[in-house]
């Protein structure tokens, strides 16, 4: 690769993209991203060391842009995600992408696929994941196709599965899928892979099946994760496959929702191992991780909160509009998150959510929360007596109501950290991120770590009134942040007096 190339990553917001983007500019390499909504990178500490492309493999008209003068672009988008149909997606971005590269003159492009023998019977998520990389080939640009199978890190999809399933049941009944053998592989030997392909030229244009140290059973990498961990855990074999079975237990117990969870056992049944060492000679500086190397690497980063990605950071490339509700578990974190375009500043949203509380209020379902407040005082907590210091300033370390401020940052977010009696620790989060056309995109989340059962059966007792609650108070603030930018516009410029926008932030 020549010295001081342009290098294209797509995926920069997913669990790989995200970690690939910095071990390149480690390396001194120059990087785009190409993401859909640049603000999904906000936060990250490399942003203002790349450029940022918004663009999208399934809009043909939005690629030419993110090619240009690019040398080598990273393929690391799928949308499994996405439900039903996302074979026919898979296909349909990766003939774009691949075009628009060729046109560009792109010299090559990296994809990351799924490992499996061609010749059996894939499931329908790893023949995809091996069609994507044909299709990506017919362009014409040379491709360097990995192929690997359980890719073991913090915040990985698979290692947040065995970590789930064995953490939280003592006694597992497994089907047939538990016995399947597979060549685990960690992350950073994932990264490393990627990285060396830029300086061996003699990768392009092949297909390398990367892999561990170990080929194993799944069976064998809960049990191996246990005696990591110190756990005592019993396997039931049973002899059925039961995929739909075995989809909603994964729903239950781990965090994968039912549209990635199904694919993914599909895809189990396959034996998964390398059958081709070509990686061995290509990449001979690569050493491939043990297992057990790999999670007690994964939990060391886990334990000491430097989890740079996870797998639920991806948006899958055709998921289409703004989803205005979500609700997923991430390192046993639950996490309910509402979004909202709305025709304002972001200085407009913010000055609104950073108003909250004390005589304002809580702008919706205002006797909900103050019966949640008594509810607190007759129990010992602090109840809703404290207010707030300042009625529009705010600190890190103020008392807002039955809330801490944890972190603010003017303009763009308010963290909330609760005071109030609860099984567990629970958070509640406003941000606002600039989006094109003068509007914002408004973010209200609440994190809550539950504490055993107990913690879980609160959150999920109160998730209905939850669903009322957050969903009329985003939709206020929205509304009355967009009443304070007319208000603005219609001074003439004018920001407008204390009063007047006191008066707004009121539902």
């Amino acid at each position: 690769m020549t010295e001081g190339g342009l290098i294209l990553v797509t995926g920069a917001n997913g669990y790989l993209g995200g970690r690939l983007v910095p071990a390149l500019l480690e390396k001194g390499y120059r990087v785009r991203c190409l993401v859909r909504d640049p603000s999904r990178l906000q936060g990250r500490p490399w942003i203002d060391r790349v450029e940022v492309v918004q663009a999208d493999v399934l809009c043909p008209v939005t690629l030419p842009a993110a090619m240009r003068d690019v040398q080598v672009a990273y393929y690391l988008i799928h949308s499994m995600g996405a439900g039903a149909g996302f074979t026919e997606r898979d296909m349909e971005a990766a003939r774009q992408f691949g075009a628009a590269a060729r046109a560009a003159g792109v010299r090559r492009i990296i994809y990351l696929g799924g490992l499996g023998d061609p010749d059996e019977t894939l499931s329908p998520h790893l023949r995809s994941r091996h069609k994507t990389g044909d299709a990506l080939r017919a362009a014409g640009v040379p491709v360097t196709e990995f192929r690997a199978a359980v890719i073991v890190g913090s915040g990985s999809l698979s290692f947040e599965m065995i970590r789930y399933l064995t953490e939280r049941l003592p006694v597992m009944i497994c089907p047939k899928w538990v016995y399947t053998r597979v060549q685990p592989i960690a992350v950073r030997n994932v990264l490393e892979y990627l990285v060396a392909a830029l300086e061996t030229p003699a990768s392009a244009g092949q297909i390398i099946e990367i892999g561990g140290a170990d080929v194993l059973t799944y069976a064998d990498m809960l049990m191996g994760y246990a005696q990591i961990r110190g756990l005592k855990r019993i396997l039931l074999p049973v002899p059925v496959f039961s995929p739909r079975l075995s989809t909603y237990w994964l729903y239950l117990i781990t965090p994968l929702p039912v549209r990635i969870a199904a694919p993914l056992i599909e895809g189990l049944r396959n034996e998964v191992v390398v059958r081709d060492p070509k990686a061995r000679w290509l990449f001979p500086q690569v050493r491939p991780f043990d297992y057990t190397t790999a999670v007690r690497r994964a939990l060391i980063r886990l334990e000491t909160g430097q989890v740079d990605t996870s797998w639920s950071d991806a948006v899958a490339a055709s998921l289409g509009d703004l989803s205005p509700v979500a609700l997923t578990m991430h390192d046993g974190i639950l996490i309910e998150r509402r979004q909202r375009i709305v025709a304002c500043a972001p200085r407009h949203a913010y000055h609104v959510f950073s108003g909250i509380g004390g005589k304002r209020g809580w702008f919706y379902l205002e006797w909900a929360w103050q019966l949640r407040g008594v509810m607190d005082w007759l129990a010992g907590g602090v109840g809703m007596r404290r207010g707030r210091r300042d009625p529009d300033e705010l600190r890190v370390g103020d008392a807002l109501d039955f809330w801490r401020v944890e972190a603010v940052e003017p303009d763009r977010l308010l963290r909330l950290r609760a005071e109030m009696k609860v099984p567990g620790d629970a958070w509640l989060e406003f941000g606002a991120a600039p989006l094109s056309g003068g509007r914002t995109l408004l973010t209200q989340t609440a994190f809550y770590v539950p504490k055993g059962v107990g913690g879980l059966a609160y959150w999920y007792s109160l998730y209905a009134m939850h669903a009322v609650l957050f969903s009329g108070l985003i939709r206020t603030i929205g509304q009355q942040a967009e009443r304070l930018a007319a208000e603005e516009a219609r001074a003439a410029g004018k920001y407008p007096r204390l009063a007047k926008a006191t008066d707004s932030r009121v539902a």
